[in-house]
């Protein structure tokens, strides 16, 4: 019995091993059948041929809602336009032009310009508004001679308020727009404070005495208000009455043919009825700035 058993149990493994190895051969079999075909389709998209892709499937109308969005967001980004129709209504101009470039420029300069001026007269009323003690080291005895070659010296105004300036006859700008300023104070003052007007001298010395002749001068102050004094001298007796009143003046773009201009001081001295210094004018300051000094010098009132 137990050799029957052994017989059948050896005919059933082997009949199974036999079945085994038959399915594993048959799907190898079938595996060498279908490798070919893929590595075909591989060679054939790899090497660029005729065949393509399948293309992908159309997408739902979810997601084409979704990829149209974003198609113009990425077309119509600052534009102006977020629809994307074309139509903005907004010029195709920076907002930055030449030309306002250049009203900025212009409109920044004039401001500047205000500024400095503003600033300046603001430093000079300040300054006048300061009170010192003491006098200043400025002026003293002097003597020249006037149009009509008398001999005038700084006693020859005592009782009068002076207003005095230091120039030349041939100065082509400076000093005739100085002069005339104190003309129109001399004006204002006439109008508006006329017994004020009666106390002030305005006075003209020269400081170019090889040329402003007397004869120069006559011609010279028929251009000016008629008020002024017009006063001359030797060299000396002008660099000492300026020396005193700390008046700078030079020889300026000289000629061979010996003509030339002088550098100067631009200063109006005020004096009172003492003859001592009250107030300097500066070029800067307008004629209405210098009647109101003048008027504040000549009745303020101390108090002790």
């Amino acid at each position: 019995q137990k050799c029957c058993v052994t017989m059948m149990l050896g005919t059933v493994a082997s009949r199974s091993s036999r079945g085994m190895i038959r399915k594993i051969g048959n799907a190898a079999t079938r595996c060498q059948t279908r490798l070919p075909t893929v590595a075909t389709c591989a060679r054939s998209n790899s090497g660029g041929g005729s065949s393509s892709a399948p293309p992908p499937p159309p997408p739902s109308n979810a997601g084409a809602a979704a990829a149209s969005s974003v198609k113009y967001a990425k077309t119509t980004a600052g534009t102006g336009d977020p629809e994307g129709s074309g139509a903005t209504g907004f010029s195709t101009r920076g907002p930055v032009t030449w030309p306002a470039l250049g009203l900025v420029a212009i409109a920044a300069a004039s401001a500047v310009s205000y500024y400095k001026i503003e600033r300046e007269r603001r430093l000079e009323n300040a300054m006048g508004k300061i009170v010192s003690t003491g006098k200043p080291a400025i002026g003293g005895p002097w003597s020249l001679v006037d149009l009509d070659g008398n001999l005038v010296t700084n006693e020859s105004f005592k009782g009068k308020w002076t207003l005095l300036y230091f120039g030349f006859a041939r100065c082509p700008d400076i000093c005739p727009s100085e002069m005339v300023k104190i003309g129109k104070v001399m004006d204002t003052l006439e109008k508006e404070h006329p017994k004020l007007r009666g106390q002030i001298q305005p006075i003209f010395v020269s400081i170019d005495p090889a040329r402003d002749s007397l004869k120069a001068l006559r011609d010279y102050a028929k251009d000016f208000h008629p008020s002024y004094v017009f006063l001359t001298g030797a060299p000396q007796q002008v660099q000492a009455m300026a020396k005193k009143y700390r008046v700078y003046m030079s020889k300026a773009d000289e000629t061979e043919d010996g003509d030339y201009l002088v550098d100067h001081s631009i200063v109006v001295y005020f004096h009172d009825e003492t003859g001592d210094i009250a107030d300097c004018f500066t070029q800067s300051m307008r004629p209405s700035d210098i009647v109101e000094k003048v008027v504040e010098r000549m009745t303020f009132v101390p108090t002790y």
